[in-house]
């Protein structure tokens, strides 16, 4: 689609003298290779958040491939690179085998190693036709940005880079994606995108102490079983009937990542970004292979269930349908949240999202739920999608104590059954986002 809309093809010359150069690349080829960064969600972490003019006014966006962003990890903030193909700056001075090693191995030229925030043990698993389009991509379809990134200065000894090989050695897969023979072929494009370009893993996946993630591949009994990134938590995207995706149908996943709303829930948190930069940008059956691929996992890591025939499950919605709300939590649902939510927790399709059986609400960590009700969030804006709605802050409005209660009460009514949340959870999240 994207090569028809550039037209015929055209010979652009690849410098590089490389044994693994690309000698010519073509509009098809550059156009290829944009698809595949928008799979990789690349400009998601390598551009800069919007900043403010000094004298204030409009947010100014990040240019885009300039990298600058900060992402939290737990030894400090990693700043991502400039990838465009500035000489100085930017990767422009890198052949296609310097591409390819800082992809798939983290060693970027003269041997410098990058941290495990760029997710090279995903990238490993790029095919070398991909690989080659990307390449043609950044070199020839990407404008040049003159402007070097923020560097990343970590404390000692995490400042010290070549103690990453030993990481590399212990925790990062090598070689490329190998087709499973028992599935077909929709099943192997799923898991190609979701173990490779789409390095789902990164944030759905738990990490270890030396922040590794604890699997790559379906093999692993952690994989996608949700981790927690920068406080929020990527939910399980195994077959779980309670907090994962056992209930949610492989159209609605699809239609999730396609528009953000699938099956009466809604993107939120950190996840709004990668559909806005990313997956909204996907052909129809890539999505299809990728949540038929999610579909196909078993259920792993349960927590939690949801039973909308249970007697509590009658109780909570005759409560809110009646007025009683003696239950605590209920009568601040009543107050801010019904509106939007319903009484029966249903929400309003394309709209506002539904929390009876949500598997967000049902998640064994509360912290995104937590950061959720104290900062607000909107809905992503897509070019085929919904419009975008706004969730309002209560950090102004409620206490902790008050947050604990109506989410303690979100996740026990309408056939919800979840952790309780307490005070101490509500207080530790706040000040982790100093709000």
């Amino acid at each position: 689609m994207l090569a028809m809309l550039l037209g015929a093809a055209i010979p652009v010359h690849v410098a590089s003298a490389a044994s693994g150069a690309v000698p010519t690349a073509d509009a098809a080829q550059i156009a290829r290779g944009a698809y595949l960064a928008k799979a990789a969600d690349c400009a998601g972490c390598h551009t800069a958040a919007p900043h403010a003019k000094p004298a204030g006014g409009a947010l100014i966006p990040g240019v885009p491939f300039a990298g600058g962003l900060g992402m939290a990890s737990p030894f400090g903030t990693i700043y991502s690179s400039n990838i465009t193909p500035d000489p100085q700056a930017g990767i422009g001075r890198y052949n296609y085998d310097d591409f390819a090693r800082a992809l798939r191995d983290g060693v970027a030229p003269r041997g410098k190693r990058l941290y495990p925030a760029m997710p090279y043990p995903s990238f490993a698993r790029i095919d070398d036709d991909d690989m080659h389009a990307l390449y043609a991509y950044f070199m020839h379809g990407v404008t040049p940005v003159a402007t070097p990134a923020t560097p990343t200065r970590l404390p000692f000894p995490f400042n010290q880079r070549w103690a990453l090989m030993f990481w590399d050695w212990a925790f990062a897969p090598t070689g490329p994606f190998k087709a499973d023979a028992r599935h077909d072929a929709q099943w192997n494009r799923g898991a190609y995108l979701v173990q490779s370009l789409g390095h789902c893993g990164a944030c759905h996946t738990p990490r270890g102490p030396a922040y590794e993630e604890r699997g790559y591949t379906e093999a692993s009994l952690l994989y996608l079983t949700g981790g927690t990134n920068d406080h929020w938590f990527a939910p399980n995207l195994s077959g779980d009937e309670g907090s994962g995706l056992g209930r949610i149908s492989a159209s609605d996943v699809a239609a999730f990542l396609k528009h953000g709303h699938g099956g009466g829930l809604v993107t939120f948190g950190s996840m709004v970004q990668v559909v806005e930069d990313s997956t909204q940008y996907l052909n129809d059956a890539d999505l299809i292979a990728i949540a038929s691929y999610l579909k196909n996992l078993p259920p792993r890591a349960p927590n939690a269930h949801f039973d909308p025939r249970s007697s509590a499950a009658q109780q909570s919605a005759q409560a809110l349908a009646t007025g009683d709300v003696e239950r605590p939590g209920a009568g601040i649902y009543a107050t801010y949240c019904a509106r939007c939510h319903q009484s029966t927790g249903a929400g309003v399709p394309q709209k506002y999202p539904r929390l009876a059986g949500n598997p967000a609400v049902l998640a064994p960590q509360t912290v995104s739920l937590v950061r959720l009700l104290v900062e607000g969030g909107a809905s992503p804006n897509t070019v085929d999608g919904p419009d975008s709605r706004k969730m309002p802050p209560f950090a102004d409005k409620l206490n902790n104590s008050e947050i604990a209660h109506v989410l303690t009460f979100v996740r026990s009514a309408w056939g919800n059954a979840a952790e309780p949340v307490t005070a101490h959870d509500v207080s530790a999240v706040r000040s982790a986002i100093h709000k």
